[in-house]
């Protein structure tokens, strides 16, 4: 790319307004013939005017404090319209076959938040992006030290004794007395005495933490009593018996415990058929082209937890929108074994994930465990269930509920040894 040759991402963004798309090549050559595949793909073509840019130039968009390349920009806009276990499975699928051709080169797996900003940005939504670095950096820092130590900006003066003269022209003694009584004004960079722009956002995520424990989650409810009964100018009763009324009433109320799901497509249990599994103890094939909820819910009686109300579980395939109280109510992680899953988890190191939560790996009896599951330790519950055939039925399906038991026996194990109670963890 030459020295005079305008900005990649700004190009991408001016050739999507046009529709006027790139296409990738196999070399820097205008004639060489597309190629839609990324992993044999060198270079992103424009045109009107023509500019070629390697796919490896890397681009203002900053993830992980690190530029992120020319080829995971473009994947991520080719992937805006598909669900986030998708454009996952995608990104590894593309990784390992750029692996399998001794490329050093790999898709960067942008998180749900970048991508949704990049997309943003790339199609004209939004005219500024916390990802991505300015052309002229420097630009705003340096005039607002300029102006807040004098040098520049504001509304220029004359100065006490002046000949009379303004702008070329003779001004009146009394106005002239009036300029002599200016200051030197800043602008909005430097009227706090800053001298450049400053970034507040960890002022955001800190006090998060803290209103998030004041106000109701809105993402992941908390149950709520059902025999509760509340009637106009009387107290609430509970099990027709009332509740002292006062400053402060005690809310029944638990927290619902939380299970996370592997969003890989090679997981034999997903969202799409999660619930039949756990709920009716039969497996079934995870439906792969039907779109499905981003969150379910089931409700399971643990006597040993709670002997009367049984307890609402919350599933999710990602934490992408949870608070960070939300981490002590997961209470089991279903994995595959690959160390991906848990990019945007608390922790990340599987061996300190398996101290907090439980691990759970599903698959097909009879097939040896991934090296990695063996590696993570007692601290993951490994079981296997019956190949799926179709002309199985439900009724050649009877050994699943053997296993659906187990991982319910495991899991009120474990969150009664984490102590949770009848009105949730530790209580």
């Amino acid at each position: 790319m030459a020295m005079s040759d305008p900005d990649p991402l700004l190009r991408l963004r001016q050739s999507i307004a046009a529709n006027e798309a790139p296409v990738t090549t196999k070399s820097p050559d205008p004639a060489s013939d597309p190629t839609e595949n990324l992993a044999v793909a060198t270079h992103l073509q424009f045109s009107n005017p023509h500019y070629s840019y390697p796919l490896d130039t890397p681009t203002r968009f900053i993830s992980s404090d690190k530029p992120v390349d020319l080829r995971s920009i473009w994947f991520a806009w080719q992937k805006k319209d598909v669900a986030i276990p998708d454009y996952i499975a995608s990104a590894q699928e593309l990784n390992e076959e750029l692996a399998g051709k001794d490329s050093a080169s790999k898709v960067q797996n942008l998180v749900f938040v970048e991508r949704l900003d990049l997309i943003t940005w790339l199609e004209g939504a939004s005219e500024e992006s916390e990802y991505i670095k300015g052309l002229e950096s420097d630009a705003s820092a340096t005039r607002s030290a300029q102006v807040a130590s004098g040098a520049t900006g504001g509304v220029s003066t004359i100065p006490s004794g002046a000949a009379g003269v303004r702008g070329g022209r003779t001004v009146d003694p009394r106005l002239q007395e009036i300029y002599n009584g200016e200051r030197r004004m800043g602008d909005r960079n430097s009227v706090l005495r800053g001298i450049k722009p400053t970034d507040f956002s960890h002022v955001r995520k800190i006090a998060e933490t803290f209103l998030s424990r004041s106000r109701p989650s809105k993402s992941l409810p908390t149950n709520t009593n059902p025999s509760l009964v509340s009637l106009p100018g009387k107290p609430p009763i509970i099990n027709n018996t009332p509740i002292p009324s006062g400053p402060n009433p005690k809310h029944h109320r638990r927290p619902d415990p939380i299970i996370l799901l592997s969003p890989s497509a090679s997981s034999l249990l997903r969202l799409s058929n999660i619930k039949s599994f756990l709920s009716d103890g039969l497996y079934t094939p995870p439906h792969t082209t039907s779109t499905h909820a981003n969150i379910l819910h089931l409700t399971r009686l643990l006597p040993t937890i709670d002997p009367h109300r049984p307890l609402r579980f919350i599933l999710v395939d990602t934490p992408e929108q949870f608070k960070p109280d939300y981490w002590n109510r997961v209470v089991a992680v279903f994995t595959t074994g690959q160390t991906w899953q848990f990019k945007g988890y608390k922790w990340q190191d599987p061996r300190e994930l398996f101290k907090e939560a439980l691990g759970v790996y599903v698959g097909w009896r009879g097939e040896d465990l991934p090296p990695s599951v063996k590696g993570w330790g007692r601290g993951v519950l490994s079981v296997g269930v019956e190949k799926w055939s179709s002309g199985q039925g439900a009724g050649g399906r009877w050994r699943d509920r053997e296993v659906v038991e187990g991982i319910w026996g495991r899991v009120e194990e474990w969150m009664r040894g984490k102590g949770w109670g009848k009105e949730g963890l530790g209580r």
